[in-house]
């Protein structure tokens, strides 16, 4: 029992951090996010002895709050309207310009089609390869690959197509 203890210990401590960031994209609430991770660590204190390679563990609490994540659609009808992304603030206090461009950046993310923006946001915010990204979402690792490559080109439209309004303030 102590074994199995300080692993998961290690696990909350190496991970927490990446799992809330990955489930904060997936609801975009911050409360939700926090519930999503609690719950994913509770199943993967369940299912522990499961986990046969510790390399493996990053990838395997992604695909438990994935899981968490769709569970949480089938218990309950949410309506639909719009939300306003919370704040997430960053150790460093970035410029207001480079927040306004963050925020534009997650819009633009946030507008992709599910299936380009979950392997975007699994390769940006949780720095899985093309490889580990298919086994989470039970895909070939070519069509990830190509999602990949439509997500980062429809972003790079999006900016070219951004009229520049720097510098208009300044007179």
């Amino acid at each position: 029992m102590a074994t199995k203890q300080v692993r998961y210990e290690a696990l909350v401590k190496a991970l927490h951090a990446d799992l809330y960031r990955y489930s904060y994209w997936l609801c975009h609430d911050k409360h939700i996010a926090e519930d999503l991770v609690q719950e994913t660590f509770l199943r993967a204190w369940r299912a522990l002895d499961s986990l046969k390679d510790e390399k493996a563990a990053k990838s395997w609490l992604i695909t438990i709050l994935r899981r968490e994540n769709a569970r949480r659609f089938e218990r309950k009808r949410f309506e639909m309207s719009e939300y306003e992304e919370a704040n997430i603030t960053d150790v460093k206090a970035a410029s207001n310009e480079q927040h306004i461009e963050n925020h534009w950046l997650r819009e633009k993310i946030a507008q992709l089609p599910a299936e380009y923006r979950e392997p975007l946001v699994l390769q940006v915010i949780g720095g899985f390869s093309g490889e580990e990204i298919a086994d989470m979402l039970s895909l070939n690792k070519n069509t990830v690959m190509t999602r990949l490559f439509r997500a980062r080109n429809q972003l790079k439209e999006a900016v070219d197509n951004e009229p520049k309004l720097r510098g208009l303030d300044n007179g």
